[in-house]
């Protein structure tokens, strides 16, 4: 099964995470890589697995490349059913209670349209020694069972 890997940024970071993504998956599932910005709701298909890499800006509001395609869900409401998908989010627990909220908002847009998640929703600590690719690397691994179910 191929992987679809979309990330929402701000900072980059979340880029430098689906490609560490992508390079475990990469044997196996045939990851593509899109920033939100430039990947359309129509584009979701159930034939593939979604994974989806989101930092948290603000005060828990999702970040400015994975608008786009927030709204479009909200606007278009699809189908999603048999859309199964994975978030690894990016947060700063300095932020208590909007910790990695720009994850779980994207979870519950894709759930409330049909799509199942999977698997360990990974949330990233910024304040923590942990370094987000190699982290993403280790739960990528960890995925990849999930993937292939």
């Amino acid at each position: 099964m191929a992987a679809v890997i979309l990330y929402g940024t701000e900072t980059g970071t979340g880029e430098l995470v689906a490609d560490a993504i992508a390079d475990v998956l990469a044997a196996d599932h045939d990851p593509s890589i899109f920033d939100m910005a430039e990947y359309a709701a129509e584009d979701l298909n159930t034939d593939d697995f979604l994974v989806v890499v989101c930092s948290t800006y603000g005060e828990g509001e999702l970040p400015s490349s994975a608008l786009p395609l927030a709204d479009e869900l909200d606007e278009d409401k699809p189908d999603l059913a048999g859309l199964r998908f994975s978030v690894f989010g990016l947060g700063d627990t300095v932020y208590d209670d909007t910790f990695n909220r720009g994850g779980e908002v994207m979870a519950e847009k894709l759930t409330a349209l049909g799509a199942v998640e999977v698997g360990e929703h990974y949330r990233h600590d910024a304040s923590s020694a942990e370094k987000p690719a190699k982290a993403a690397e280790a739960w990528a691994e960890r995925l990849k069972p999930v993937i292939d179910q």
